[in-house]
């Protein structure tokens, strides 16, 4: 049998291609465990949302991982990774501006995990921009970009920074870092912008449709997730607000439209700066992954697609990994598996969903904490049990029941 196996990440436990190998691991020891080691084909294909997890999906799809030095949501230097093949990018903003890349000080005087208010404050999507660069170096003129989890409520403003452009204030000096900083703005100077940008197109990879401003824009909504007190949000907001107006003096009224786009308030808002100084097309995060990692393609002669995510739930219904991958997968009229580390679906929801079975590692461990801790152990088990079954069907021919 050929199985393809194209899971997101557990978040918190395992990557997508850690899941995809835990899994196969175990459907070969079923098959062994039944007497018939070796009649599986087994393709993995790691697959996102255009999130964390995206740049994992590039590289498992034949795009080459390059480094950048770049600078962090703080200003510090990291190290950042992107996906190179031929001419097409792959850029995962979280790798350079986001949360899990903030400094340990950043969380230092906060409870719940969450980082201070201060950082909500000056945190810069600058890195992001400086990975575009790196991006354009390598020669690519495709550029996906890949949002979400980020540290900034800059609306994008670093993005442009890492690109050339210069933010001054009303004496002409330059401003410092971070979404505050934007009250300030009085003129954006793009006669350092990369020349290069003319000749590239970019795709901006998101599932969010916020606007930038107002009461469902980046900071009133996402600005709490990043440490923004109640006051830092309006604060934040007006900021933001001035960063449209100084640009719409220097770009013209698409960049006012632009801040009411769907999207625009992605990461927090660097969503804004794609699509407005950019000229980014938005698109659905999974079918963006779905195409380059040319899942459609590679279903042909497979017998069964195994995806999953770590909680699937009616959030996964509205457009999360496993129901694109579960979409492909009924168009190429292959059955469609779910693994997950727990789910909140009903059985009609989840047939309704296109899932033959939904496996939850709940099943197998009531723990939640143990399931997160030893997610892979409990994915090879899962794996097992769903290989003994496919050996079953293998030896007599009946349609597969799982």
């Amino acid at each position: 049998m050929r199985i393809v196996i194209a899971p997101d990440k557990f978040k918190g436990s395992l990557s997508a291609p850690d899941v995809a190998r835990h899994l196969e691991t175990g459907l070969r020891n079923g098959t062994a465990t039944a007497g018939l080691p070796g009649t599986l084909e087994v393709l993995r294909i790691p697959v996102a949302d255009g999130g964390e997890g995206t740049l994992d999906a590039a590289v498992g799809s034949g795009f080459t991982r390059r480094r950048a030095v770049v600078s962090g949501p703080t200003g510090q230097p990291l190290t950042a990774e992107f996906a190179v093949r031929g001419r097409e990018a792959v850029i995962e903003m979280a790798a350079a501006s986001g949360l899990a890349v903030l400094p340990p000080s950043a969380f230092s005087k906060n409870d719940g995990g969450r980082p201070g208010s201060g950082s909500a404050r000056t945190a810069s999507s600058l890195g992001t921009g400086e990975l575009i660069r790196a991006a354009l170096d390598a020669g690519c003129r495709q550029i996906i970009l890949g949002v979400g989890g980020s540290a900034n409520t800059d609306g994008g403003a670093g993005v442009l920074q890492g690109l050339g452009a210069k933010l001054l204030d009303a004496a002409g000096n330059e401003l410092p870092l971070g979404g505050a900083a934007l009250a300030d703005l009085a003129a954006i100077d793009f006669s350092g912008f990369d020349a290069r940008l003319e000749e590239s197109r970019f795709i901006l990879a998101s599932d969010v449709d916020n606007p930038l401003l107002g009461a469902e824009g980046a900071a009133a909504i996402f600005g709490p997730q990043k440490g923004a007190t109640a006051a830092d949000v309006g604060e934040l907001d007006a900021a933001l607000a001035n960063f449209v107006q100084v640009l719409a003096t220097e770009i013209g009224p698409r960049a006012v439209k632009a801040a009411g786009a769907p999207g625009a308030g992605a990461a927090g808002g660097v969503g804004y700066a794609a699509i407005a100084a950019l000229a980014a097309s938005r698109r659905p995060g999974i079918d963006v992954v779905l195409e380059f990692t040319r899942l459609a393609d590679r279903l042909a002669g497979a017998d069964l697609v195994i995806t999953g995510e770590g909680s699937l739930d009616e959030q996964s219904l509205l457009g999360k990994t496993p129901m694109g991958v579960a979409r492909a997968a009924a168009a190429a009229d292959v059955p469609v598996l779910a693994v997950c580390g727990r789910t909140t679906l009903s059985p009609e929801q989840q047939q309704n969903s296109g899932f033959r079975q939904v496996y939850p590692l709940t099943a197998l461990e009531s723990n939640v904490e143990i399931c997160i801790a030893e997610a892979g152990r409990l994915l090879q088990e899962l794996g097992q049990h769903i290989g003994v079954h496919l050996t079953d069907t293998a030896n007599t021919k009946e349609p597969l029941n799982v």
